[in-house]
């Protein structure tokens, strides 16, 4: 492969995923393209960008594309992630105004082979003494068709089951078949799966109480992230979470989140520092004045009664949260489960 033909790669991958490749990436251009190549009787990556330059050839750049953008996942991937959820998330919603319509809507911005929805299905499932009458909506995208149709499927290898997954979860979830597992069919009508590029229009998808994004800003340049989180402020709610990865930080990004403190890889809403909300305890939030409540979990005190809304959201932060049924922005029909 010249160096011309990496440019051209790289510069077709940017524009149709967002996806920044360095000259030290490379290797990786080869590695994943090559299987492809093949598969096109093609033997080598020289022959494949003579093919993608052809005017016909969008098919063939699709499978290039997400071939370069299948990336690992497994269950409970980092723990604390799933461990902020059950113990600081889940708790702030119900303490939130949308208790009183239980609904909830959650977004897995990347959901690969579907371990991360269905580590979110589970820890729902678990929490049915709570949540057990609320509408749990869990929607997962991401632009590999191939890899969305294995989350479909929900089957999984010896090896994908055991890695992350405790195993008594395993034994009350999954169901052998032959050498594969296949998780409960309860579990499976929890989460909604849809092909999606984050470089699209977001309004498609919605307005969600959480998103999970992680370990997908690190693949792009700063331009691109602080787009994607500006677009992501829009379709969360004002009290909602954002949840990256280890590696990423809003810092520098986006002034549009707050880190929750003690919550490594969780923000909050800046506009939700000034709203009216009940604390949850244990979060370490305290307001400035004892007539105005700290959101939870989000340590830091409202300044003023009233605070202008975050660009996009169209309401002042001050006010009370609108019910969750009139701010959702999408029916609660397709994807949505009610627990037994």
């Amino acid at each position: 492969m010249t160096p011309a033909e990496f440019d051209y790669l790289r510069d077709m991958l940017k524009q149709r995923s967002g996806l920044v490749l360095g000259d030290e990436k490379r290797y990786l251009l080869e590695s994943r393209l090559m299987p492809v190549a093949r598969e096109e009787s093609m033997e080598s990556l020289s022959e494949l960008v003579v093919a993608l330059k052809k005017a016909d050839s969008e098919d063939l750049r699709n499978k290039v594309t997400q071939a370069m953008t299948i990336n690992e996942s497994f269950f409970y991937r980092d723990k604390t992630p799933f461990e902020n959820f059950k113990n600081i998330m889940i708790p702030a919603m119900l303490a939130s105004p949308r208790a009183a319509s239980r609904t909830l809507r959650i977004w897995c911005a990347a959901a690969s082979t579907g371990q991360e929805p269905y580590s979110l299905a589970i820890e729902i499932k678990e929490m049915a003494p709570q949540l057990g009458n609320w509408n749990i909506e869990i929607i997962g995208t991401d632009l590999s068709e191939e890899v969305l149709e294995k989350a479909k499927a929900g089957l999984f290898s010896q090896f994908e089951v055991q890695r992350g997954l405790p195993i008594q979860l395993m034994v009350k979830y999954f169901q052998q078949t032959g050498s594969l597992w296949q998780i409960d069919s309860s579990i499976r009508s929890m989460v909604t799966y849809k092909h999606f590029n984050l470089l699209e229009d977001y309004t498609q998808l919605g307005t969600f109480d959480i998103i999970f994004c992680r370990n997908v800003l690190i693949y792009f340049d700063p331009p691109t992230k602080t787009d994607m989180l500006a677009r992501m402020a829009k379709r969360l709610r004002p009290d909602g979470f954002l949840v990256l990865g280890a590696a990423e930080t809003v810092i520098g990004i986006s002034d549009e989140f707050k880190p929750v403190t003690d919550a490594r890889g969780l923000y909050a809403m800046q506009v939700a520092a000034a709203a009216s909300a009940p604390a949850v305890p244990g979060l370490g939030s305290t307001p400035a004045k004892p007539a105005t409540p700290a959101v939870p979990g989000i340590g830091a005190s409202a300044a003023q009664p009233t605070t202008p809304a975050a660009s996009g959201l169209g309401t002042a932060a001050a006010k009370p949260a609108s019910p969750a049924v009139s701010s959702l922005g999408t029916p609660m029909a397709t994807g949505a489960s009610k627990l037994a």
